[in-house]
């Protein structure tokens, strides 16, 4: 069987970004996040806002290492980075007085990354 590799360049780039800061921060979240999304996509993290409902505490930071859907609602002032919001979600999460943002600006406003819990 052969290899797949990533094609999307974004993604090669944020992953590539990920390893880095690692490696100037010490901080093995970003390693972490990066091996969940060197995975196929289909083992991808898909968390509703019931999950982020019923797991996260309020005013908490979620990492999402793949992609949050609109299944069931939230009331909780989060803030929720992932790779991608379906638009339900991210209405819902700013609705409730949540944040959304990209791994990306999650990585660059906290590169030690303290204080940030991974939602699978």
């Amino acid at each position: 069987m052969s290899k797949s590799f990533k094609t999307n360049p974004q993604l090669i780039v944020l992953i590539s970004d990920l390893k880095a800061k690692t490696r100037e921060n010490e901080a093995a979240i970003w390693r972490d996040i990066a091996l969940r999304l060197e995975k196929p996509k289909r083992n991808w993290a898909e968390a509703n806002l019931s999950k982020l409902e019923r797991y996260a505490k309020d005013g908490e930071t979620i990492i999402v290492p793949g992609k949050v859907l609109a299944a069931g609602s939230i009331t909780k002032k989060i803030t929720v980075a992932a790779y991608s919001f379906s638009d339900a979600a991210a209405a819902g999460i700013t609705a409730a007085g949540g944040k959304t943002m990209t791994i990306k600006e999650l990585m660059e406003a906290n590169p030690k990354g303290s204080g940030v819990r991974i939602m699978r």
